[in-house]
Formats: structure tokens, C-alpha cells, sequence
């Protein structure tokens, strides 16, 4: 494997060694993580996201992990420029009270993460509006056709396309996330729209509270243009509540009339919908936290549970959500989906069209990453049910019944 030495970054020249051209379906941070490790191991690498203008941040937040250090430090940046440093956690009890102790800990967020991915690949296609519609795998070629008629040709594709992966349900149409029975009411506000005295609470400290059928975490990330400074921070919280299937279609309508799948975007919560969270939030979570629900605007994700199954197909792979899922409550999605991309990097490296794919690699690559991703499953579920988060007998809000 070849890389750069940790303060030198990664300069990328289209066709640079040119060992093979790798195609990379989805580009969040799982597919751009994909594209810098691909294309330090010889990779001619393109990117291609179903999104028509900026990729939707699927959670504000993100914990600080050692793998996107690993890469951030190869691309000449760091861990401390792109976050937020906490010292505390803090434990919040119904009626306000808080419990702290010492946990120094970064974060960072989606779109800051993503910058600091995006901008070192200038030279690198990027092609928006790309919504998979077909793969077809002939000889040491795989092809990708999208549902605007545009068609690419590569050596390999990678499968990096989120939970709602369309690279998976052609490579296997049977595999299919089922809903784990809750869901993620999630706030994104600047700190200088949050009260003073809420602030001080909140600055500084990872702040949680939990009770049977909930839990509730927050901390400050960068501002909307990586800002580490006080003031132009941002609040980030995370709002966990049990929600029977039956009443998740009508949450996940929104206002334009659509209906999501597997995220509710900002400014998409009906009235209705926006009323009933703030007055569950009165009477379920102490008042520091329900003061902030009542300020923000609130989006929302379900969580969804994705089994390890396979990761490795003809010329394809997939890695990240698309893969599998884990649960939230590891603060490891999208640490994980940076461990798949350097793991198969590794392993292709070296290989050319003109070889056969390096089968044993990518078969011991898959082996690993899937007993991986399967005990961090694990791990997800029983921090979930620690919180009575979908479990059969988990006390039910948001019911319509």
C-alpha cells in the first residue's frame, strides 16, 4: 500500500499510475473517503451522487474516530482543525440537574468532514444528478449506467450509496434495511440563536439524558463553514424516541407532500408534527433540553437495521451503510465506512485490468470487515436496549392510535 506521510497531502492527477478505473457510486463522506484511498493505491477514481446539488447531511454530528483521523492526517490536515474539543460529559436528570466528569473527546460535522474530503480532489470527476439504474460486468470491464442515459465505463465499482444503496439491490435485490423501530429527531442550530445561560450549559461538554423509550445527547460542532470560534459554532443534538412502524409513514411525509424513506429533512416537519415533538419534549426531557427542541428546526431520521450479509461481488464492492448498518449509539457509521475504503484499497493495490481481480485479498477483506461490522452490530443493539430503544415492550411516543 502506498501513502502519504501524515502533513503531506495527497495531490490528485486524473489517470496518475493509472492502474485501474474505479467507480464510485455515492458521494458522502464514505465515497469520498473511498476516492482518496483508491486513488493513493493507483486508481483512476470517479465519483458519481444521485444528489442534484449539494450530497444531504444524513446526521450534523460526528465523533471524532481514529480512522478519519488517519486519513485527515494524510491529507495534510488533522483532527483538532476540523473540530469542536469537549472536556466533559455531562448527565442531565429530569428536573435539571446535571452530573459531570472529565472526557475530553473531538466532533466534528457532516458538512465540515465532507470539505475537508471534497475540496483535495479538484481533479477528480464528480458527477452529480447520477442516479444508478444498471451495472453490467463484461470481461475486466464493469459499466455503469445512470437514469439520465449517461454511461461510464470502468475496471471496478464501489458501492457507497448509503442505506438506501442502489449498487446493493442489484447486486442483491433480497437484501433490505428493516426499521429497528425508533427514530432520530435531530436539531443543527447556530449557537449564537442559543440563550446564553443554555450555552454556558452546553459549551465545552457532551450533554446527555435518557429515560425508558428515549435518550438524548448533544455537543457543539463547527460552524456551516468549519468555524471553530465562539459565537459561529453550531449546537448539534440528537433526540432518540421509540415510534411504532405503523406510525412512521405519517412523520415521514413532509410538507412539499413527499414521502421519505430514510430521512426527513429540515424544513419538512408538518405543524402538526412540529407541535407534537415540541410538547413531547415538555414533558419527557428536563427543561435545559426541551428549551432547545422548542428553538430549532428539527429533522428526523429513522433507524434502520441492515445485517452483514456480502461485500464483495463481480468487480464491485460495497462499503459503509450500503454494506451494513450500526446502530448510532457506536458513534461509528461513518469511522467504519472509512475502514472499509482503506481496507479495499489494500487490497486492490497493485492489480491491473490485464490481471485476474486480486480475489484472495478481497475475499480476506470481506472476511474482516464483515465480523467487524457484525460486532459493532452487536454492540449497537445492546447500547440500544440499555434505553429500551426498540425493543417490543419500549414504552411507544408519537402514537396516532
Amino acid at each position: 500500500m502506498v501513502w502519504t506521510p501524515p502533513g503531506e497531502p495527497r495531490r490528485f492527477t486524473r489517470g496518475e499510475r493509472n492502474a485501474f478505473k474505479a467507480l464510485i457510486i455515492g458521494g458522502s463522506v464514505g465515497g469520498l473517503a473511498a476516492a482518496h484511498e483508491l486513488g493513493s493505491a493507483g486508481a483512476d477514481v470517479a465519483v458519481y451522487e444521485r444528489s442534484a446539488g449539494r450530497t444531504e447531511p444524513r446526521g450534523a454530528g460526528i465523533v471524532m474516530q481514529p480512522e478519519v483521523e488517519m486519513l485527515l492526517e494524510r491529507l495534510g490536515s488533522s483532527a483538532r482543525s476540523v473540530s469542536v474539543p469537549l472536556h466533559e460529559r455531562q448527565q442531565l436528570h429530569i428536573h435539571g440537574k446535571a452530573e459531570r466528569y472529565k472526557a475530553p473527546q473531538l466532533m466534528t460535522s457532516w458538512d465540515t468532514l465532507y470539505r475537508a474530503l471534497r475540496d483535495p480532489l479538484t481533479e477528480v470527476c464528480y458527477r452529480l444528478d447520477s442516479s444508478l439504474a444498471r451495472v453490467r460486468v463484461e470481461g475486466h470491464d464493469v459499466t455503469a449506467e445512470f437514469s439520465d442515459g449517461y454511461t461510464v465505463r470502468g475496471n471496478f465499482l464501489v458501492g457507497a450509496d448509503g442505506i438506501g444503496s442502489t449498487t446493493r439491490r442489484l447486486i442483491d435485490p433480497a437484501a433490505r434495511p428493516a426499521y429497528a423501530g425508533y427514530v432520530a429527531w435531530r436539531g443543527l442550530e447556530s449557537e449564537s440563536q442559543v440563550p446564553d445561560d443554555l450555552l454556558e450549559l452546553l459549551s465545552g461538554r457532551f450533554t446527555f439524558f435518557g429515560s425508558r423509550g428515549m435518550q438524548m445527547l448533544c455537543y457543539l460542532v463547527p460552524g456551516p463553514n468549519g468555524e471553530l470560534e465562539e459565537g459561529v459554532r453550531r449546537v448539534n443534538w440528537v433526540w432518540y424516541v421509540n415510534v411504532a412502524e405503523r406510525n412512521l409513514s405519517r412523520l415521514m411525509t413532509g410538507r412539499s407532500g413527499k414521502h421519505f424513506a430514510h430521512f426527513l429533512p429540515s424544513g419538512e416537519l408538518m405543524p402538526g408534527t412540529v407541535e407534537e415533538v415540541g410538547a413531547q419534549a415538555d414533558s419527557s426531557l428536563p427543561p435545559q433540553f426541551a428549551r432547545l427542541v422548542r428553538l430549532s428546526e428539527v429533522f428526523m431520521q429513522p433507524v434502520f437495521d441492515l445485517p452483514p450479509y456480502r461485500m464483495v461481488a463481480d468487480h464491485a464492492a460495497l462499503i459503509g451503510d450500503a454494506a451494513g448498518t450500526v446502530r448510532p449509539h457506536t458513534a461509528s457509521g461513518t469511522s467504519k465506512a472509512f475502514g472499509d475504503a482503506a481496507g479495499l484499497a489494500a487490497a486492490m493495490n497493485g492489480w491491473t485490468p490485464s490481471k485476474a481481480l486480486p480475489a484472495r485479498g478481497l475475499e480476506e477483506w470481506e472476511v474482516r470487515r464483515l465480523a467487524h461490522l457484525a460486532r459493532l452490530s452487536e454492540i449497537g443493539i445492546e447500547l440500544a436496549v440499555t434505553s429500551s430503544l426498540g425493543v417490543a415492550n419500549g414504552r411507544q411516543f408519537f402514537d396516532s392510535e
